[in-house]
């Protein structure tokens, strides 16, 4: 199936003022929603992950685990839960980072990694970066490596993507809006 960049923006609901005044939202429910377009993403990603050295798949809180965890059954994976803080019941390590709305706090189970693991992140955008950055921090607390953070959409004029790079971290993102698309 070849990805159609356009097909996939066209599912991508803008919501206007949510959660604040200001904030166009980029709502990936409307593409859930297409068995067409979620096989477009989830083969998208699978193609360009198939053969890359990596041992691991995370993905965040909450919508990164819709599209990680697709993509760790695919590829055959182990899914590792990066979560809001107070949602997993074991021992696990936490880091704190900024929002676009405020701070907030990423937990991990400390066993979820060892020393020399690889993992792919994922999330369903790339806004501000504070999310990946705070994993990309727990999975190397832990002695991994992260070899790219992937998104279905990257949202360039909030600099995510470059905080990213600028940390060492590859990006990658099916598609992206400018701030004010509508």
């Amino acid at each position: 199936m070849i990805f159609d960049e356009f097909s996939i923006k066209t599912l991508i609901r803008p919501v206007v003022d949510f959660p604040k005044p200001g904030v166009i939202f980029r709502d990936i429910t409307p593409l859930f929603q297409s068995p067409r377009a979620l096989r477009m993403v989830a083969d998208s990603f699978i193609q360009r992950y198939v053969e890359a050295d990596f041992s691991h798949i995370g993905a965040m809180d909450a919508r990164g685990f819709l599209i990680g965890s697709i993509i760790a059954y695919e590829l055959n994976k182990p899914l590792i839960l990066f979560r809001k803080q107070g949602k997993l019941p074991a021992d696990v390590l936490s880091e704190s980072y900024q929002t676009e709305y405020g701070e907030a706090k990423l937990e991990v189970h400390a066993d979820s990694l060892c020393e020399g693991d690889k993992v792919l992140i994922f999330d369903d955008l790339i806004a501000t970066g504070g999310t990946l950055l705070a994993a990309a921090q727990l999975v190397r607390r832990m002695g991994a490596s992260i070899i790219e953070a992937a998104a279905i959409i990257d949202l360039p004029e909030l600099g995510g993507s470059q905080k990213l790079q600028d940390s060492g971290i590859p990006t990658f993102a099916l598609t992206s809006f400018a701030l004010n698309d509508q």
